[in-house]
C-alpha cells in the first residue's frame, strides 16, 4: 500500500526492532503476538518498513555491519549486549522509541526508587538494607517479633521484603503475630501459582541486600499501566498473588485482567514514569490504596496482551512519534477507517472469553442490584474466660514495671509471644512443688496455687501464643516507699497487682467452616447471576467490596474465612485477613456507651425473674406479647434455677475426675523446664478437627481437663453464692455458652446430665440474653440505639453514595449531549491522548447534595472499569457491598433499632419497618446464634422517574445463624453434623411482606433520629497528589473517572 497522505515520497521510514529473539518468538520471521501484531498494523499504514535484526546479528555480527534504520525499537532482556546497542545509536544515531542510557537504572530497585523520588512520583514508604557480604550485621537494622527498624525508621509488619535487584522476583511480605504471623513468598508464575505462603518463616533474610516498604492494603488487586508515550496509558487490573497466590485464567488458559480507567492523578503519573526514566513504552505497578496511588515497580518495554483495541492504539501512536520524529512534513491525522480494517471484517475480541454466565440477569424486569449491606456475626468459638487473682510475688511485679517502662501507677497489658513466655517462665517457677491437697496451706493460698496452675496451663496451651487470643492486664493495687537504688531518696513500688488474663473466644474449626459456606451462600445467592456474577463483577472492578471487622481475633477470622468463600480464594486466611479485612473498633466493638442502661436492664430482669411473676403491664394486649416486660422469659423461671445448679454440679464433678486422672498419669515437668516450640502460625485454630485427640479420649481442640475443669468449677462458683444463698442470672447466658460447646464439641466424653442441663440453660438464656439489651422495646430502642449508632450512621452513608453515584450515572446516561468522551478529538495535537473529558464548566463546579461525605467518598475513590477496552455487556452496572463483622451485641442491638424504631417519639404514627408477621417470628426467635446476620439490599428500577422515592428500594432479611436442632434431635443427619462438631446456618429470613415496597427515603426516615450524623465522622483525607478541582470535591474526582461512552456502538 502506497502512502495516502505522503504521495510522491516513495522513501519509507525504515523501523529496527534489536531484541532479543525470544522476546519475539522463536524466529525472525514470526513476532511475539502483541509486538507482531502492532508491527503489522504499522506497516499497513504503508509508510513503514520494518527491520528485524535477530540474535546473529545483535550478539555476533560488528554494529558497522548491522541494518541502518531511522527508527529503533531497543529493550534490555537477560543475555542483551546493552553497551553494544549503544555504541551501534552512538554510531547510526536513530530515533530511539525508548533511551538506552536509563535501562540499566531498571535493574536496581533502589534508584528506581531513588529516581521516581526525584521526579515526585509517589511510592510506598521504604528504606534500603545495603550488604557487602551475605549474612553482614548492620549497626542500623533491627528485626523485633512485629517490626523492622532501619536507620531509625520503624516499619511494622505487615512489610514488604524486595531484593535490590530489580531481575529478582523473590519478594516477601511478613505478617504480624497478631494476624496469626508467617510469611507470604510472590515470584513469577509458576503454571496457576504466583505466590506461597509459609506460616512458620519470621525472620527476615539476610544474605543480601533488601529494600523494606510498608505494605499497603490494595483489596487484593493490583494494577498494571502500559504507556505508549507521554500521552497515552492502558491499565488493566488482576487479582492480587498476595491475597491465595492461585492466577485466574479464562477457558483460554490466559490469565484474566479487566482494563480500567485510571483517575486524572495517575495519568499524571504514568506520563511522568515516560519522561523519568526516558521509555516511551513502559509498563509499571500501580498500587491503589486508601485513596492514594503509588509506584511500587517500572518494567520498562512491556505490551498488552489479548487486546486488539490496545493494538490499535499502539500502532496509531506509535506512527505518530515516527512521524513527527523523521517525517515532520508528513500528516499523521489517522485516516477515518484504519488501513488493516478496510479489507477485513472486525476482529473478534475473543482475547477476552468471558468468564461463567457472561450475562447476568437482574432482579425483576427493570430492577438492578446497586449494594449489599450485612452485619454478620462471628463464627462457632470456644467459651470465653477470665481469670482473675491478687499477686503479690516479686517476679511478677518486676514482669510489669519491665513492660509499663517501670512506671508504678501504670497497668500494663501482656500480649506478644515475648511478653507471655516471659509471664510463664515467672509463673513455672512460682507455682508451688506439692501437688494439691499435699499441704497444710489455708484455703487461700490453695486457690492462689490453683490459679497460677491456671494461667500456666493457659499459656501452655496450644504450645504457641499468639495475641490473637490471650492477653493478660496487670494492673497495681498497693505500693509502698523505697529507698532509691543509689541510696538517694525514697521511690515508690508496686507491692500488689490484680492479673487478669483473658482467654478463649477462639474461633474453632467449625466458626471457619461456617464463615467460609455462608461467603459460598451469599456469592451464590446474594447477587444476579448465579454465583459467577458476583465474581465476575468483582473481577471487573465493577464490585465495590469492603469488609470491616472489630478487633477481636474471632471476628476478624470469621471476615476472612467469609471472604475465602464469597470470592472464591485458596490458601491460608492470614494473607486475606491483611488484604482484605479493615478493623474498625470504634464501630463495631464494645458496648461502653450503654454500660449504664444494660446494668439496669440486667437487675430489673434478675427482679423479675426472682421475683418469680412477671410485672404487669396495663397498655399491653395479648396480640402484641414482644410488648411486655421480660417477653421471652419462661413463667416462673426461678423455679428452674436449683435444677440449673444441681446438674452444673454434677457435670462438673465429672470433669475434675477427669482432670484429676490427667495429673495424676502426667508427671509435672520442673520449673526450669523449657516451653514447647510456640508456633504463631497455628493460632488461626485448625480448619479441621483434630481426630488424634478425640479418638485419645480428650477434649476438641486445645483445650486439656485442668481447663475445661477450671471453666466449669468457675461458672459451678459463679452462678449461685451458697453464703448468701443468692443466684446470679447473668452467669445463665455463660452456662448455655458451655453446654453448648461441649454438646458439640465434647459429646465423646459422654458427660451424663450435660443434655439436660443444655435445656434447662436454653430455656433460661433464651428470655435472659434478648432481655439484657433491653426488658421492653423502648429499652431496646435506647440501649440498642447507643451501641450500634456508628454503624447505623455508616450504613446510612453506604445507602446515600449508592444512590448519588446511581444517580449520577442515570443523568449522564440521560444527557448525552453535554458529555462527549472519545479517544480522537477533532483537534490534531489532542489525537493520541488517554481518551479527553470535556465537561462544561458549571459541571465541574456543581455542588453535589451533602458536602459532608464520608470518609469512604475521599478514601475509597471509586476506580472502574474502562468500558472501551473491555468484553463485559453491562459495563455500567456497579455493585457496592459492605460486610460488618461483629459480636452478639451489635446484631441485638441494630434488630431491636430496626423492628422498634417507630416507637420513637419523633416517629409516632409511623408503621414498623418489620411487618407483623416478621415481627411475630423475631419474638419467638430467642437466639441469633454464631454467624445470624442482618441483610440489607438496595435495588433500582430504571424505569422509575429520577424524582420517584419508589427508584429505590429496600429488602430487610436476617437469619438466626447456626441451627441447633441437631443437638436436640437424634436422627442419622443430626449425628452425622455432630461428627464433623459443625451446626449449619439458617437461611434468611424477610422482614418485609411479600410485595411491599419500603423506600430508600422511608428507611432513611426511620433510622436517622437514632444513627451518628455524617459530620460526626472522621474528616476525610485528601488523597496525595490530586490538585485543583480534585481536592475540592471527591465527587467531582468521582464524575470524571464515572464518564463512559454509554452509546453501544
Amino acid at each position: 500500500m502506497g502512502m495516502e497522505e505522503g504521495a510522491g515520497v516513495d522513501k519509507k521510514i525504515t523501523v529496527g526492532v534489536c531484541v532479543m529473539e525470544k522476546k519475539v518468538k522463536c524466529s525472525p520471521e514470526v513476532f511475539s503476538a502483541p509486538m507482531g501484531q502492532i508491527m503489522d498494523r504499522l506497516q499497513a499504514f504503508g509508510e513503514f518498513e520494518i527491520i528485524h535484526f535477530g540474535d546473529k546479528v545483535i550478539l555476533e555480527d560488528p554494529v558497522e555491519s548491522w541494518p541502518i534504520c531511522d527508527c529503533l525499537i531497543a529493550f534490555h532482556s537477560s543475555g542483551y549486549p546493552l553497551e553494544k546497542v549503544q555504541a551501534y545509536s552512538s554510531l547510526r544515531k536513530p530515533f530511539l522509541v525508548n533511551d538506552l542510557d536509563p535501562q540499566y537504572l531498571l535493574h536496581d530497585r533502589r534508584k528506581v526508587y531513588e529516581h521516581l523520588e526525584m521526579y515526585g512520583i509517589p511510592v510506598p514508604r521504604y528504606a534500603c538494607v545495603n550488604r557487602k557480604v551475605p549474612n553482614q550485621d548492620l549497626d542500623y537494622f533491627v528485626e523485633d517479633e512485629d517490626f523492622v527498624e532501619v536507620k531509625g525508621e520503624r516499619f511494622w509488619k505487615p512489610f514488604v521484603e524486595k531484593p535490590v535487584n530489580g531481575d529478582d522476583h523473590s519478594i516477601m511480605i511478613y505478617y504480624p503475630s497478631s494476624a496469626g504471623g508467617g510469611m507470604k513468598e510472590l515470584f513469577r508464575k509458576v503454571g496457576n501459582r504466583s505466590s506461597e505462603f509459609h506460616p512458620e518463616v519470621r525472620r527476615v533474610r539476610r544474605e543480601g541486600s533488601y529494600i523494606y516498604e510498608e505494605f499497603m492494603p490494595t483489596g487484593g488487586t493490583d494494577v498494571k499501566v502500559y504507556t505508549v508515550g507521554p500521552e497515552y496509558a492502558h491499565a488493566e487490573a488482576r487479582k492480587s498473588p498476595v491475597v491465595d497466590g492461585v492466577v485466574m485464567r479464562n477457558p483460554d488458559g490466559k490469565e484474566v485482567r479487566y482494563p480500567v480507567l485510571l483517575t486524572p492523578a495517575e495519568k499524571q503519573m504514568a506520563r511522568e514514569v515516560c519522561i523519568a526514566f526516558r521509555q516511551a513504552v513502559c509498563g509499571f505497578d500501580l498500587l491503589r490504596s486508601e485513596g492514594s496511588s503509588y509506584v511500587c515497580d517500572v518494567n520498562g518495554w512491556s505490551f498488552v496482551k489479548n487486546s486488539y483495541k490496545y493494538y490499535d492504539d499502539a500502532a496509531c501512536v506509535l506512527r505518530k512519534m515516527f512521524l513527527d520524529a523523521k517525517a515532520p512534513h508528513l500528516s499523521s491525522t489517522v485516516p477515518p477507517i484504519l488501513p488493516w480494517k478496510i479489507n477485513e471484517p472486525v476482529l473478534s475480541n475473543e482475547g477476552l472469553t468471558r468468564q461463567g454466565s457472561g450475562i447476568i440477569g437482574t432482579f425483576g424486569q427493570s430492577e438492578e442490584l446497586r449494594c449489599v449491606i450485612a452485619v454478620i456475626r462471628h463464627g462457632d468459638r470456644t467459651p470465653k474466660q477470665k481469670v482473675k487473682l491478687k499477686v503479690t510475688e516479686e517476679k511478677l511485679l518486676n514482669l510489669m514495671l519491665k513492660y509499663n517502662g517501670g512506671k508504678p501507677r501504670a497497668e500494663t497489658k501482656l500480649k506478644s509471644a515475648v511478653e507471655l513466655q516471659d509471664l510463664l517462665d515467672a509463673t513455672r517457677m512460682l507455682i508451688p512443688r506439692t501437688g494439691p491437697g499435699e499441704t497444710d496451706s489455708d484455703a487461700e493460698d490453695l486457690e492462689h496455687a490453683d490459679k497460677l496452675r491456671q494461667v500456666k496451663a493457659v499459656l501452655e496451651e496450644g504450645g504457641h501464643f499468639s495475641g490473637i487470643y490471650r492477653k493478660v492486664q496487670l494492673k497495681p493495687l498497693k505500693w509502698e516507699k523505697v529507698t532509691k537504688g543509689d541510696g538517694e531518696g525514697e521511690e515508690e513500688r508496686p507491692v500488689e497487682a490484680l492479673m487478669v488474663l483473658k482467654y478463649g473466644g477462639v474461633l474453632t474449626h467449625a466458626g471457619r467452616k461456617q464463615a467460609e459456606e455462608l461467603g459460598r451462600y451469599f456469592r451464590n445467592n446474594m447477587y444476579p447471576g448465579e454465583g459467577t456474577g458476583l465474581l465476575r463483577l468483582h473481577s471487573t472492578y465493577r464490585h465495590d467490596l469492603k469488609i470491616y471487622s472489630s478487633d477481636e481475633g474471632r471476628v476478624q477470622m470469621s471476615a476472612a474465612a467469609f471472604a475465602k468463600g464469597l470470592l472464591d480464594l485458596e490458601g491460608q486466611l492470614t494473607p486475606i485477613l491483611v488484604s482484605l479485612v479493615s478493623k474498625d473498633s470504634s464501630m463495631l466493638d464494645g458496648l461502653d456507651t450503654a454500660s449504664t442502661e444494660m446494668e439496669e436492664a440486667k437487675a430489673q430482669l434478675n427482679e423479675i425473674i426472682t421475683a418469680g411473676t412477671k410485672l404487669v403491664h396495663d397498655y399491653v394486649s395479648s396480640e402484641l406479647p414482644w410488648m411486655i416486660d421480660g417477653a421471652g422469659l419462661p413463667p416462673h423461671a426461678d423455679e428452674h434455677l436449683p435444677e440449673l445448679i444441681k446438674l452444673a454440679k454434677k457435670v462438673t464433678e465429672q470433669v475434675r475426675l477427669l482432670a484429676k486422672d490427667e495429673e495424676e498419669n502426667h508427671t509435672e515437668p520442673s520449673a526450669y523446664d523449657l516451653a514447647p516450640p510456640y508456633d504463631q502460625a497455628k493460632a488461626l485454630g485448625k480448619s479441621n478437627i483434630d481426630v488424634g485427640r478425640i479418638a485419645a479420649g480428650l477434649p476438641c481442640g486445645s483445650e486439656g481437663f485442668l481447663l475445661m475443669y477450671a471453666r466449669w468449677k468457675k461458672l459451678e462458683r459463679d452462678l449461685y453464692n451458697e453464703r448468701r444463698d443468692r443466684f446470679d442470672i447473668t452467669q445463665i447466658p455463660d452456662v448455655y455458652d458451655s453446654c453448648k460447646y461441649d454438646l458439640l464439641h465434647n459429646s465423646h466424653l459422654d458427660l451424663k446430665g450435660l443434655d439436660e442441663l443444655f435445656k434447662i440453660a436454653q430455656l433460661l438464656a433464651d428470655g435472659v440474653i434478648p432481655n439484657e439489651y433491653g426488658i421492653n422495646p423502648q429499652q431496646k430502642l435506647k440501649i440498642g440505639s447507643k451501641i450500634a449508632r456508628r454503624l447505623l450512621g455508616k450504613i446510612l452513608i453506604d445507602l446515600r453514595n449508592t444512590r448519588e453515584e446511581a444517580m449520577s450515572v442515570a443523568e449522564l446516561k440521560n444527557s448525552q449531549d453535554q458529555v462527549s468522551v472519545s479517544l480522537y478529538s477533532s483537534k490534531k495535537e489532542d489525537r493520541y491522548s488517554q481518551p479527553k473529558l470535556y465537561i462544561k464548566s458549571d459541571e465541574l463546579k456543581r455542588p453535589t447534595n451533602g458536602e459532608n461525605k464520608d470518609e469512604d467518598d475521599d478514601k475509597e475513590t471509586k476506580y472502574r472499569l474502562d468500558p472501551k477496552y473491555a468484553n463485559v455487556m453491562t459495563p455500567e452496572r456497579h455493585v457496592r457491598t459492605r460486610l460488618y463483622f461483629t459480636s452478639e451485641s451489635h446484631i441485638h442491638s441494630l434488630m431491636n433499632v430496626l423492628r422498634y424504631c417507630n416507637l420513637d417519639e419523633s416517629l409516632q404514627g409511623e408503621e414498623s419497618l418489620v411487618c407483623q408477621s416478621a415481627l411475630e417470628r423475631l419474638c419467638k426467635t430467642k437466639e441469633l446464634d454464631y454467624m445470624s446476620y442482618i441483610v440489607l439490599r438496595l435495588f433500582e428500577n430504571t424505569e422509575e422517574s429520577l424524582e420517584d422515592p419508589e427508584r429505590f428500594r429496600i429488602e430487610l432479611t436476617c437469619s438466626r445463624g447456626a441451627d441447633l436442632s441437631p443437638l436436640e434431635k437424634k436422627d442419622e443427619e443430626a449425628k452425622s453434623l455432630l461428627r464433623e462438631h459443625t451446626l449449619p446456618i439458617m437461611g434468611p429470613e424477610r422482614l418485609q411482606e411479600v410485595g411491599s415496597c419500603l423506600t430508600l427515603e422511608t428507611m432513611e426516615k426511620m433510622i436517622r433520629p437514632f444513627a451518628m450524623p455524617p459530620e460526626d465522622f472522621p474528616p476525610p483525607s485528601i488523597p496525595a497528589g490530586f490538585s485543583g478541582y480534585f481536592s475540592k470535591s471527591a465527587a467531582v474526582l468521582e464524575r470524571l473517572v464515572k464518564l463512559w461512552p454509554f452509546n453501544k456502538n
